[in-house]
């Protein structure tokens, strides 16, 4: 199936907002023999084709889970790594984001993480704002059920005498850590886990669900396109029925 922006009907080819839970780099590792640190970069390596695909095919939203508010957790030798992983990403891929027209944005609750990170995000951030291609959002200690409640609280903040039941679901959009971009209309996770673990929540409310076995750091270009195709096959009605049904 040739990807493009067509319209069949309900279905729609490509998403315009795509979520990727990059899962199964330690394991790739580890049945190489290999450290699991190794597994983190070479699926580090695999975004940029996977963004220059979706750039092609009309996506305008990717947004990439790399380290959840659960991640700290993880032995502290292998955090650091993804740390030294994400600063390393940041500096090697920034000057293509800028050639590329991407632009970049973290998605979580920034303030835990080192000055140096901070300082890298903040860099790739300014310098790719006036970008006009591509957004890619990358959740850094980010969690679902905190964004939902930084929301709330941010919203409350702003109206502190509004009662809390009169904030509608269409106001909480605009206080998410997406706000102003599409919905999600897709969700991929790799690895062969059937979850999305507190990722995305509210915004994976209306999302097409595609669960793989393939590894991250084998997840390539072919493997995205099966999961457009599948999504293309979709009868997307958002809580309505068929017309025929009617």
């Amino acid at each position: 199936m040739q990807v493009t922006q067509e319209k069949i009907g309900q279905h729609r080819a490509i998403p315009l907002h795509l979520a990727i839970i990059m899962d199964g780099n330690g394991r790739w590792a580890q049945q190489r023999h290999m450290p699991r640190r190794l597994g983190h970069y070479k699926g580090a390596a695999r975004v940029r084709s996977l963004i220059e695909y979706c750039t092609r095919a009309g996506v305008q939203c990717v947004t990439l889970f790399a380290f959840s508010t659960e991640n700290w957790q993880r032995p502290e030798d292998e955090v650091q790594a993804l740390m030294a992983l994400f600063v390393e990403y940041l500096d090697k891929e920034l000057p293509a984001m800028l050639a590329n027209q991407v632009r970049f944005r973290a998605l979580g609750a920034l303030d835990r993480f080192s000055s140096e990170v901070r300082e890298r995000i903040e860099k790739a951030q300014k310098q790719s704002a006036n970008n006009h291609g591509l957004l890619l959002n990358v959740a850094v200690n980010y969690g679902g059920r905190w964004d939902i409640l930084n929301a709330v609280q941010t919203w409350q903040d702003e109206h502190p005498q509004a009662p809390l039941r009169t904030l509608q679901p269409e106001a909480l959009s605009d206080y998410l850590s997406t706000r102003g971009q599409p919905d999600l209309d897709l969700m991929i996770r790799t690895g062969g886990e059937s979850r999305i673990s507190n990722f995305l929540l509210w915004q994976a409310a209306y999302a097409e669900l595609y669960f793989t076995d393939t590894l991250w750091p084998d997840f390539d270009e072919k493997a995205l396109q099966a999961a457009f195709e599948w999504f293309a096959t979709r009868d997307r009605r958002f809580g309505q029925v068929q017309k025929s049904a009617i």
